[in-house]
């Protein structure tokens, strides 16, 4: 965010900016989403709906776990949530009791960490490297004692690296048999280059899983998106999510309706993304760039900035001030390694991502190296 400032006031002031540190579409709502809430905003009152959400929509979740992944879940157990955060929140209010500690991987999505912090858990980080292509196994799970649950991203954020389904079931059973809790973000499911993501449900009806309408569909304001939770855990969720935000937004609940009948259009989003994919990791090469992450999914590029002898944050601060790039360092996603790492978004247009290249092929050139 401090990186999103500077280069907003940079643009404000004249120069040219190239984002390339936000995770979030540079697209717009699919367009029958946003016909369905023009047409809500003229007909609907738009007042509170179930704590839960629309049945219509849990029910359409449902429909959608059975034609993508071949997986049956009833429609009570899926929890319309106020964006995958709000989601994150629930699971581990009511998975957790205060002093207990969450395994996550490093590096990973901070707010995680912070999330956790701010309700009292330990998280307990399992350095994920090159060797391990960035991504919790179960084995590095099976290892580490003093555990009571586990967070699993596929695919990541930063990595963009997607654990692979027999893994997830290595992972499910590890975490079954030592009782330990299992929450699976897959907000970037339908963003893969290769193999399609597989969810963990397929391998236990235990796992939390959680998904947002805000990356694959391109609803990242809408905040929208919903958990799929063991039987027993629907009532504890009705009633956290009752007290701390009522309902969903009704508008939003609409929009997500519609938005899964549009995947024809998401569909060429994420083409639009494979395509930046290819340009930006041709341009890593050019610029002498060290190791990159696996780039299976997602809409990131997480990569070694160690050949040009500067720490991330001042390789990100520079590149912005002197070339106009904005990129991310990884001293966020990994308390430990980071300052070696960068991330760099391609989810905006392909000019962008193109010109950005460009311009960071140029001025990477001209730093000296190791």
């Amino acid at each position: 965010m401090d990186v999103l400032d500077r280069a907003n006031a940079l643009a404000r002031s004249g120069r040219t900016v190239f984002h390339l540190e936000a995770g979030q579409p540079g697209t717009r709502a699919p367009k029958r989403a946003l016909q369905a809430a023009q047409q809500a905003l003229a007909d609907d009152k738009l007042g509170y709906t179930e704590a839960v959400g629309r049945p219509l929509l849990r029910e359409r979740i449902a429909r959608f776990y059975r034609e993508t992944y071949g997986v049956g879940v009833a429609p009570e157990r899926i929890v319309i949530t106020t964006g995958s955060s709000a989601g994150f929140l629930l699971a581990f209010i009511a998975l957790f009791e205060s002093g207990q500690s969450l395994a996550l991987a490093a590096p990973g999505y901070p707010a995680y960490r912070n999330i956790a912090l701010a309700l009292g858990l330990r998280p307990q980080f399992i350095p994920c490297r090159e060797a391990e292509q960035f991504r919790l196994t179960a084995k590095a799970i099976g290892d580490t004692r003093d555990i009571d649950g586990v967070l699993i991203a596929s695919p990541g954020n930063p990595s963009g690296t997607m654990i692979p389904a027999d893994e997830l079931e290595a992972i499910s059973d590890v975490c079954d048999k030592r009782g330990l809790k299992l929450i699976s973000d897959e907000i970037y499911h339908g963003i893969t280059y290769g193999s399609r993501a597989q969810t963990a449900l397929a391998f236990s009806p235990n796992t939390v899983v959680i998904n947002s309408f805000s990356k694959y569909f391109s609803m990242t304001g809408w905040r929208i998106g919903w958990m799929v939770v063991p039987e027993d855990m629907v009532r504890t969720i009705e009633r956290l999510t009752q007290n701390f935000y009522i309902s969903p937004p009704t508008i939003s609940q609409v929009a997500a309706l519609a938005a899964l009948d549009a995947t024809d259009e998401l569909d060429a989003h994420v083409r639009t993304y494979g395509a930046n994919r290819a340009r930006l990791l041709a341009a890593l090469k050019d610029a002498g760039f060290g190791a990159v992450a696996p780039a299976d999914g997602a809409f990131y590029l997480y990569a070694d900035v160690s050949p040009f002898n500067i720490d991330a944050a001042t390789f990100a601060r520079r590149l912005l001030e002197e070339a106009g790039v904005a990129a991310t360092p990884g001293h966020d996603f990994d308390p430990f390694d980071g300052d070696r790492w960068i991330r760099f978004s391609y989810a905006g247009a392909q000019s962008e991502v193109d010109n950005a290249a460009t311009t960071l092929v140029a001025w990477c050139r001209a730093l000296p190296r190791t």
